[in-house]
């Protein structure tokens, strides 16, 4: 199947991939499913994939959705419960040696999609409205190719158009001509084989039918299809490539020459295995073995490579362990982090987007430089931090009430004067309410990638003024920094590094906040697996309310992450809130204006975002949160 290469910034909408995943594990009754973007819709053969088109993108909210889930619909409960495999791949076979392979396939695979179309809605009426949508489209799209198609003279894209239209007509009065490039003895045989579609009940007896079709008009048409509207819908890897063998590796053929290498003194004739031949221009220089096709003999016969050194060059056989580089040096503790921490392995814990992620906890250690910053930061906020303390403090004593006298019932008072002077004496008082505390827990996340290098300054300030408020209030609240190290990231391995710049223990010590300054933007960033992270590091709280307060761009991009990032950042969001925790997303700097940008953050956090365009809003746009927040977990 042919995949789709995205060259612009296409923004993912994660609630109708949810949507979509949502209905292929309804439908398929298995919930790993996965929902995937693809030039062309179809299922996997093997892997629990399916395949929704881009063809949708451009059409209005409502239609496309409905097209999307139709594409599930019609693979799901179609192709993969109603499709022959095996005539879809003996088709598939058939078509590579027979002229005019494209249009072979295209029409079989519309054609196929069609009777399927009719068995979906037997089984479930209540697609139908999606179908017909999806058919109203195609036919929109394909009388419009017809006639670009006929201008330029494409006339098997041409007749593939007039095939839809005319299989998928509603009336006799809009029939499109089918091959007017013909003449009317094809057309005749045509017109009476074209019908013969509705009689096929199978996916062989619709192969049969395109076959005969196209036998029909290869002599007619003279070029194959220019364009791909569509592909088979059965999906295979490596469907194309041709198997290699074993024998296949064992290259034993002779040398085209049969020059031999003459003595020399020097390095190369003390190698193992010297790689000198006629075509290169100087002896040694090259320590792995190769395999020659031309080249000279030697006197020197071994069948073993020479041991490497540290001194080799580039080619030299290197050691192929993931450690800590020295541009990335993170001191003995992150060193000893990478062998403690298991990697994610096959339980996938974090999700199955983040399933070769390996965390690394860095601990914080500031400078005086760190310090210094801090407490100008620390002076900026202070008017901030004093006014929401007030208001925090005030809204106590107004809950706090003083003891209560004169009450007709309650507890008896020590004074009783009253009791022989008055004619209804008053003699009992309750007690105050206790001080209360603030039960709640914050947890903030700070999006530490290199997009967020211009917002990293805004960011700190923000972070110093929560801190400070959280720690007068004596509130227990965790700031950590999370980023993904894109030159140690692989297939295998993806590095995450776990900035902790104040934890829950020591969140409400004097000494706590100059750790903040040590964030600073590095690479790459993967929200969702710091969001499940924080996640857990709040579900192990006791107090009552939980807020996870997320500083970033809304941008996730990391190795493996592109297509994925939003969805997974989304699931990570509502997997945290249906446990009770809180999810805001506060976006500091330039971009917070940003159309764009604002719709990818509304995908991921939905309403539950704060966008502040400058630093001085910041207070403003801080505190009402805060104290909401605060006054819940009273």
């Amino acid at each position: 199947m042919e995949r789709f290469m995205m060259f612009n910034d296409r923004t993912v909408d994660s609630s109708l991939v949810m949507q979509l995943s949502d209905l292929a594990q309804t439908l398929m009754r298995r919930r790993d499913v996965a929902i995937q973007f693809a030039a062309h819709s179809g299922v996997h053969c093997v892997k629990p994939v399916v395949y929704v088109s881009h063809f949708w993108d451009g059409y209005p909210p409502l239609e496309r959705e409905t097209a999307m889930k139709s594409d599930v619909g019609l693979r799901i409960i179609g192709t993969y419960r109603h499709t022959d495999r095996l005539a879809v791949r003996a088709f598939r076979h058939a078509v590579e040696s027979r002229p005019l392979s494209k249009l072979s396939k295209q029409l079989f695979t519309f054609a196929e999609d069609l009777r399927l179309e009719a068995v979906c809605e037997r089984e479930r009426p209540g697609m139908k409205r999606w179908f017909r949508t999806r058919r109203r489209l195609y036919r929109r799209y394909f009388t419009q190719q017809w006639q670009a198609n006929r201008t330029r003279g494409a006339w098997a894209d041409q007749f593939l158009a007039g095939m839809y239209l005319r299989l998928t007509a509603n009336s006799p009065l809009d029939d499109a001509p089918l091959a007017p490039m013909a003449d009317e003895a094809v057309q005749a045989r045509l017109e009476t084989l074209w019908p013969q579609f509705f009689d096929a009940s199978s996916t062989a007896e619709v192969a049969d039918w395109a076959f005969a079709v196209v036998e029909l008009m290869k002599d007619v048409l003279p070029h194959d299809m220019v364009n791909a509207y569509t592909s088979l819908p059965i999906v295979e890897d490596d469907a194309d490539e041709k198997t290699m063998t074993l024998q296949d590796l064992k290259r034993t053929n002779p040398l085209e020459n049969r020059d031999a290498l003459q003595e020399a003194d020097g390095e190369a004739k003390r190698q193992v295995l010297p790689t000198w031949h006629r075509e290169t221009s100087r002896a040694g220089g090259s320590f792995l073995r190769f395999e020659l096709e031309r080249g000279s003999r030697t006197e020197i016969i071994s069948d073993k490579a020479r041991p490497g050194e540290d001194g080799d060059q580039a080619l030299a056989v290197v050691k192929g362990t993931s450690r800590p580089t020295a541009r990335n040096e993170y001191g003995l503790e992150a060193q000893a982090s990478f062998s403690e921490q298991p990697p994610a392995g096959n339980s996938a814990p974090y999700g199955e987007a983040n399933r070769q992620a390996d965390l690394v906890l860095l601990p914080s250690s500031p400078n005086l430089a760190h310090l210094e910053q801090y407490r100008a930061k620390q002076a900026a906020v202070a008017p901030y931090r004093k006014r929401l303390v007030r208001i925090m403090e005030q809204w106590l004593e107004h809950k706090r009430s003083a003891w209560r006298m004169n009450l007709p019932v309650g507890r008896l008072r020590k004074q009783l004067v009253s009791f022989f002077t008055d004619e209804r004496p008053r003699l009992f008082y309750k007690k105050g309410e206790p001080p209360r505390r603030f039960d709640a827990v914050f947890g903030l996340l700070v999006d530490c990638s290199a997009s967020m290098h211009d917002k990293m300054e805004e960011t700190k300030t923000g972070l110093v003024l929560c801190h400070e408020v959280l720690k007068t209030l004596r509130v227990p609240h965790q700031i950590v920094g999370f980023w993904e190290d894109a030159n140690e990231a692989a297939a295998s391995r993806q590095p995450n590094y776990l900035q902790m710049a104040v934890s829950f223990h020591r969140s409400l010590e004097p000494s706590s906040g100059p750790s903040i300054l040590q964030l600073e933007p590095h690479e790459d960033n993967r929200d969702g697996l710091a969001i499940r992270w924080m996640t857990e590091q709040l579900l192990k709280r006791p107090e009552a309310q939980k807020v996870l307060l997320v500083f970033s761009d809304g941008e996730p991009a990391a190795y493996g992450y592109e297509q994925n990032g939003i969805i997974d950042t989304h699931e990570a969001v509502a997997e945290a809130r249906r446990r009770g925790i809180e999810v805001v997303n506060l976006f500091l700097g330039h971009g917070a204006d940003d159309e764009s940008t604002r719709r990818t953050i509304e995908n991921i956090y939905g309403r539950f975002r704060v966008f502040v365009p400058h630093v001085s809003e910041l207070p403003d746009r801080l505190l009402p949160l805060l104290k909401t927040w605060l006054q819940k977990s009273l």
